[in-house]
């Protein structure tokens, strides 16, 4: 991009000269920039003239974007992963299962169940990597690992090998949803913040939806090859993507860390805003310092990060225990209890790709929306429409026990409701808002203990909603869930803070008590 200015000559003799101005080119889009070209090759009065005339914001586009792309490729796997099972399920169970006969139920089981127990330590571990050996490091093993699980498959089809394989799934499960999060709200600004945060979402749905599709039109071998293939890509993307500033001062590395900020802001490393944000990370973690080594023990005693902490703990529960899950993984026999009598009915493939699609449609509205109607809006709108739909599916069942006809699309209806409220506000708002009430100390620790938590239930649900639906009904069940969404819907609207382009200060002012308030401002008032 060529940019023009206009120069008078001295004493207004002569045309008016028109000076040339062209900001700094990259040879590579992830090399950090240069203090820029002027610097280096202009020389004498007219380049001086010319570096100071070049604008401050050095390229055209906010690499930030990119970034975030790459490193929620892993989530895309991982969606991939899990999406899998949908139609593999009924290949594996099958007499033309490639594992040389059909596998029983109990086997299936270990295999869909196995990820969400490796998933808990996972969460507390590589909340810990990413603290100590840094975001980019942590997301390298994170990739490598989903590149042994395809490789696994690939190698052995017995029943093992897919057992271990999504044994170590589960620890990508675990870690993407922790690292990803973070390494984003690291490199984001503020205005972008909400709707890179979100992408965590977007990628997981999309990955969920690919395998549906791939498993219905492709070979066994052939999908294990093209999962294995984005995870090597992504393997390789992961050599070049820059390390969090966040994790590079908190390691002294200051220099290195105003130059990649300034490449993820296209600035240049004395630019304001770079100055600004470097001192914004460098008081956050000044602030840190004062507080245990030990992070949950210095949330324990803190009234403020406590109060933040359970706000993350209760959003991650809700977004567990809204439905979601049960309706996903148990989709055909709800909809095959639903349609008994009707001749509404659809094939289990259709059924995957139907809310598969919902999900993708849900996540894509989700991150257009969260940095115009705000985390608090959108959560606590979401959850109330999931709580009301969860609600009239449950007294659909009712109905029907009593022999009530009621209408054969609202099972249909109501799910499909569910499951996209769930993918476009509390899947990703809940990851968002858990990201921007912390500082860098905690946010890792906060992130995997909320994660581990969310595993649990999720294991607890698929373990047990079968045999409970069975034995009291699923209108109890449903029932259930949407209380559980009305009193998300409640608790976000009286509780927890607005952290749309916010400062971690000013969200954890909003946190304080009004008696803390008015004691803060006396002993402001009384030291000045």
């Amino acid at each position: 991009m060529v940019e023009l200015t206009k120069q008078a000559n001295p004493g207004g003799l002569g045309p008016t000269r028109v000076l040339l101005h062209r900001p700094p080119a990259l040879t590579s889009p992830f090399m950090l920039p240069t203090t820029g070209e002027s610097e280096q090759a202009a020389t004498g009065e007219r380049g001086r003239a010319r570096a100071a005339l070049l604008p401050q914001r050095v390229f055209k586009k906010p690499w930030p974007c990119e970034a975030a792309f790459i490193v929620n490729i892993l989530v895309f796997v991982y969606g991939a992963s899990i999406g899998w099972m949908s139609p593999m399920t009924l290949l594996l169970q099958s007499d033309k299962s490639p594992v040389g006969r059909p596998l029983s139920d109990a086997e299936i089981s270990w295999i869909a169940s196995i990820a969400y127990l490796t998933c808990v330590p996972a969460d507390f571990l590589i909340a810990y990597l990413s603290d100590k050996i840094g975001r980019k490091n942590s997301l390298f093993l994170l990739s490598l690992t989903s590149v042994c699980c395809w490789a696994i498959k690939l190698c052995s089809y017995e029943v093992w090998a897919f057992v271990l394989a999504r044994a170590l799934m589960g620890i990508v499960m675990g870690g993407a949803y922790v690292t990803c999060p973070l390494y984003t709200k690291d490199i984001s600004e503020d205005s972008v913040r909400g709707l890179l945060g979100s992408l965590v979402i977007l990628f997981h749905t999309t990955g969920n939806l690919f395998s549906y599709i791939i498993g219905d039109l492709l070979s066994f071998r052939i999908v294990l090859w093209i999962c294995l293939t984005i995870a090597i890509f992504h393997l390789i993307l992961c050599i070049i993507i820059p390390e969090s500033p966040s994790f590079l001062i908190k390691q002294g590395k200051e220099d290195k860390a105003v130059k990649i900020l300034a490449w993820l802001r296209c600035r240049r490393e004395t630019d304001s805003l770079v100055q600004r944000e470097i001192e914004i990370i460098k008081k956050e973690q000044k602030t840190d310092e004062n507080s245990s080594n030990f992070a949950l023990k210095a949330i324990l005693k803190d009234k403020i990060l406590f109060r933040a902490f359970k706000i993350a703990i209760i959003v991650a529960l809700a977004r567990e225990v809204c439905g979601a899950i049960p309706v996903l993984n148990f989709a055909g026999d709800i909809f095959a209890t639903a349609s008994k009598g009707t001749n509404f009915v659809l094939t289990p493939n259709q059924q995957a790709m139907m809310l598969g699609l919902i999900q993708v449609t849900g996540s894509m509205l989700g991150s257009s929306v969260v940095e115009k109607a705000g985390r608090k809006a959108l959560l606590a709108v979401t959850a109330l429409i999931s709580g009301i739909s969860m609600c009239a599916l449950a007294s659909w069942f009712v109905a029907k026990s009593y022999g009530v006809d009621a209408a054969s699309w609202l099972p249909l209806a109501t799910l499909c409701i569910c499951i996209f409220c769930d993918s476009s506000g509390l899947q990703p708002v809940s990851v968002i808002i858990t990201s921007e009430i912390f500082s860098y100390k905690y946010r890792g620790t906060v992130m995997g203990t909320a994660m581990a938590a969310a595993a649990v239930c999720a294991f607890i649900q698929m373990f047990f909603f079968k045999n409970l639906a069975t034995s009291i009904g699923l209108h109890v069940s449903f029932y259930f869930f949407g209380a559980v969404c009305m009193f998300a819907a409640l608790y976000t609207i009286l509780v927890i803070p607005e952290t749309k382009l916010r400062s971690l200060e000013e969200v954890h002012q909003d946190l304080r008590t009004k008696k803390e308030k008015r004691e803060e401002k006396a002993l402001k008032e009384v030291s000045v």
